[in-house]
């Protein structure tokens, strides 16, 4: 059971700071250390000091870690041409000595492009197809010889395909709530799926879609780790789960319900209802950077009882 620390720098936070967590992650045993690519903060707060750049913070971890895994939760593939993107990723693998994951995603938050003047087009489910086909295709394509893609987004001629990444293979990650196309994508390209935020029994649904695409692809339905995304507050008793709940404006009540939240016992209890339905992985969404203590409980106490 793996348990990886996801954070969502667009809320506000510096590098400084990114780099501080990540070094907690690693030191505290935790699997891996993941972000999300976002511009733009959302809801309250004023996001300062400003958006982070997700790769480029990657890069900069890769250099100043050892252990542990890094990735996206998910790069939006409206930021990224996907040549450019295939060489930035098989880059900082490369420097990082081969621990880095690719999440891709559509991208879907319209206000952040319209910030930093983004295009956002109207089609972006046949331009993330496309771009996961470029992408593995390029990584794939053996050396001497040359990668051509001719499609209805984006045209390839005679690209190098270079540079290698360290890895044979970069694992690449796919999610969503999607009922049909999701699950096929998956099948064809994915190593990870992910179920973001979602309850036992939605995750449940979307599993038995994503493994039935699997299977029907030819693969094995077990072939592919299935995770959760889930936001999580840990006290060691309910005085302690209310003050970091307040700490990032939720109710204690919503995240028992929509997360991982309570006493590490009632954590340690629902994250075995989902290992029931064949998750394996959790992404734990850290909310407050500042709170280093929360790390180190969930690492104490939480993650020693699942190892």
């Amino acid at each position: 059971m793996d348990l990886r620390i996801f954070t969502e720098p667009q809320q506000g936070a510096s590098y400084d700071t990114l780099l501080t967590v990540a070094k907690a992650t690693e030191d505290l045993g935790f699997d891996a250390f993941f972000r999300s690519d976002h511009y733009l903060k959302m809801g309250d707060g004023d996001g300062l000091p400003g958006p982070t750049d997700a790769w480029i913070t990657l890069a900069g971890l890769a250099r100043e870690t050892k252990r542990i895994r890094l990735g996206t939760l998910m790069t939006a593939g409206t930021f990224r041409l996907p040549g450019v993107l295939a060489i930035q990723v098989a880059q900082v693998d490369q420097m990082s000595g081969g621990r880095v994951e690719l999440g891709l995603g559509a991208g879907w938050f319209e206000e952040e492009h319209k910030a930093y003047g983004i295009p956002f087009p109207k089609e972006k489910f046949g331009r993330l197809e496309e771009q996961l086909a470029i992408v593995t295709g390029l990584w794939e394509t053996k050396l001497g010889d040359t990668f051509d893609f001719h499609g209805t987004y984006y045209d390839l001629t005679g690209s190098p395909a270079l540079p290698k990444p360290a890895q044979a293979r970069i694992p690449v990650l796919i999610g969503g709530h999607g009922a049909s196309r999701t699950p096929k994508l998956t099948a064809r390209y994915a190593d990870e799926f992910n179920m973001p935020f979602a309850s036992v029994e939605d995750s449940d649904r979307q599993f038995g879609r994503v493994r039935a695409a699997v299977e029907a692809a030819g693969r094995g339905a077990d072939e592919l780790t299935y995770s959760n995304a889930l936001v999580v507050c840990v006290g060691k008793d309910d005085q302690e789960v209310a003050r970091r709940a307040a700490a990032i404006g939720r109710e204690v009540a919503e995240l028992k319900e929509n997360g991982l939240a309570g006493t590490p016992a009632e954590v340690v209890e629902k994250i075995g209802r989902y290992a029931e339905i064949g998750s394996r992985r959790f992404y734990l969404q850290i909310l407050d950077l500042s709170d280093l203590d929360h790390l180190e409980l969930i690492s104490a106490q939480v993650q020693s009882q699942l190892s």
